[in-house]
């Protein structure tokens, strides 16, 4: 708009309000006025007014802003002076929206791209925004427009516009202005886009339609399962309205026959992230779980629960439960926080444990890890199926005496077979991986070692083989200790150790974990802080355990690196008869559309 189309605008709007016929409309009492508290007709001090009015119109580019249209009508209607209006309007019109337009239409004539342009531009507002935004003048909008504002239906049509509505809305949790754009957003179908957004927790409507877009991300993408899950726990964490509301929708939802299972892991996962943030979140638990029919177990697992920590006498009580013929229902001791303490007091390294008391420990973790209600007719009895719990029991119990115990590699070696067979079950495995990772993590664990790969480190490739549900412990494990800072070894040593925890991640892709393994040593690569050589020597290795066909997405992982000189320069050959070029010609010829 040039200044003479804004002058104009501003002269066709005067007329239009000292119009006769519009006159006699003004007069007319607003219905708005007639709810006024007691009746009573609220009458504007004319004086008053037209100093208001003045005081406005003489701030720049005022005929711009939305309000012009009422306060003109104010001021006529006080008798204000039309030739006065003008003239203060155009004084103060300094055409700052009319310059930021001419100088992006030159940017554009100078060769800028128009995408360039409008970013520039949208960036510049939104930090402007985000410096001077003040909740209660936002707030005023409603009081003042007495509707929802058109501008604000497109705003929001627009990403840019919405991801700096997301921003305000966190650091002004309390401004109506905002939550009721987040319901406009939510309303319009883009829920999905607030799901870390503490706002929302504050509307029912909008967090219920929120929470139920991350649950659906959350099942449809089992393969980011770690990545939904903590988006979605993040979310519902917020406060304590929102973390008991969504638990209990959860805790319905897991005793569905389709994706129960999941449910029930999704509401764990969220369980865990309470804890983690410091949150007393056992009362919730103990309520969900029904425990409270069962007034003795549920006060010896609410007390360590608490505490998170373990004790003979409520360990105890729990033993007398299940063992006695009718026991309590085994999701009672299958919480994971209480699980995770079983763990760890039978496998980690060094803990001591009464001798009267330790066979109790065994038996719960392997009643919890081993027997199974089988499915009953309603009224019926509940049928335990335990013909898994004594060998669990056997096996738990003979591991947990060579975790126990600080075994060199050579005393090991002679348990190794038993430690093999033992780990054939699934919650001695996890207990495995334990014993090791508080092993190995020993700041001098790797000095000390002698052997190129080290017992503990071996016996995780035998975990991997025979359990997929650990895949993504095992690869966390390796991942710290192959970031972990080894300064009391030499360089060339601290390579070897590394070269080493490569060859368990090459292990880790062969047993199927192939995406996350190789999306690791890409950024790695990316980030540039990784020795180049280490880089090489795990996409060596890589392409002489693989073979066609490949996956799309492994393809567009590992193709980069494959295809960077400085990586694998040096092993590619004169023909084509190197692993490196016929990995590459073989992509090329049947993935060409993703390369």
């Amino acid at each position: 708009m040039t200044t003479r189309d804004t002058m104009n605008r501003l002269i066709v709007l005067t007329s239009f309000y000292m119009d006769e016929e519009y006159e006699a409309d003004w007069d007319r009492p607003d219905p708005m006025e007639d709810e006024s508290d007691g009746g009573e007709e609220h009458v504007e001090n004319p004086e008053q007014v037209l100093a208001e009015c003045a005081e406005k119109f003489a701030t720049p580019d005022y005929i711009m802003e939305p309000g012009i249209f009422s306060q003109l009508k104010r001021y006529f209607q006080s008798g204000g002076n039309p030739v006065q209006v003008i003239e203060q309007l155009s004084h103060n019109y300094t055409a700052v929206a009319q310059m930021a337009n001419l100088i992006a239409e030159w940017l554009i004539v100078a060769g800028v791209k128009v995408q360039d342009v409008q970013a520039m531009v949208e960036n510049h507002l939104k930090d402007m925004i985000l410096r001077t935004f003040d909740p209660k003048k936002a707030d005023t909008i409603f009081t003042e427009e007495g509707e929802t504002p058109a501008w604000l239906t497109e705003l929001i049509e627009h990403p840019t516009w919405r991801s700096l509505i997301y921003r305000l809305a966190e650091e002004y949790p309390d401004c109506l202005m905002l939550n009721f754009t987040i319901k406009l957003i939510s309303d319009a179908g883009f829920q999905g886009e607030i799901t870390s957004i503490s706002t929302a927790a504050q509307q029912l409507e909008v967090f219920s339609r929120v929470l139920k877009t991350s649950i659906g991300s959350f099942l449809t993408n089992p393969e980011e399962w770690q990545k939904t899950s903590r988006e979605c726990a993040k979310m519902v964490c917020h406060g304590q309205h929102t973390y008991v509301y969504s638990q209990v929708i959860m805790n319905v939802l897991a005793r569905e026959p389709k994706g129960g299972s999941s449910m029930k892991r999704l509401s764990q996962e969220i369980t865990k992230c309470a804890q983690k943030s410091g949150h007393d979140i056992t009362p919730i638990t103990m309520a969900l779980n029904g425990a409270s029919a069962y007034p003795q177990a549920c006060q010896a697992l609410t007390s360590m629960l608490c505490r998170n920590t373990l004790n003979p006498a409520d360990i105890s009580v729990l033993f007398r439960n299940y063992s006695a013929l009718d026991p309590p229902p085994i999701d009672l001791i299958r919480t994971p926080q209480f699980l995770e303490l079983l763990i760890d007091s039978l496998f980690k390294s060094g803990v001591k444990l009464n001798p009267e008391h330790k066979p109790k420990y065994i038996y719960l973790l392997a009643y919890a890890a081993s027997v199974w209600e089988a499915q009953v007719k309603k009224g019926q009895k509940r049928c335990l199926n335990k013909e898994d719990l004594k060998p669990t029991v056997q096996a738990i119990e003979t591991v947990h005496n060579v975790c126990n115990i600080n075994k060199g590699s050579s005393e090991l070696m002679a348990e190794l077979a038993n430690l093999y067979q033992c780990l054939r079950f699934p919650v001695v495995a996890v207990g495995i991986v334990r014993w090791v990772e508080c092993t190995v993590t020993e700041p001098s664990y790797f000095k000390l070692s002698t052997e190129h790969c080290p017992l503990h480190m071996a016996m995780l490739d035998e975990v991997v083989n025979n359990h997929a549900l650990l895949h993504n412990q095992v690869l966390d494990l390796l991942i710290r200790l192959f970031e972990s800072k080894q300064d009391e070894l030499e360089i060339l040593v601290q390579l070897e150790m590394r070269k080493m925890v490569l060859d368990r991640m090459v292990s880790l892709l062969c047993a199927g974990c192939v995406v996350p393994v190789v999306k690791y040593i890409k950024q790695c690569w990316q980030k540039g802080d990784t020795d180049i050589s280490l880089i090489r020597y795990f996409v060596t290795e890589v392409l002489e355990a693989i073979g066609p066909p490949y996956s799309s997405e492994f393809v567009h992982l590992f193709m980069p690196m494959v295809e960077n000189d400085e990586i694998t320069g040096t092993m590619r050959g004169d023909g084509e008869n190197d692993p490196v070029s016929e990995f590459i010609v073989y992509c090329k010829a049947n993935y060409s559309a993703i390369i």
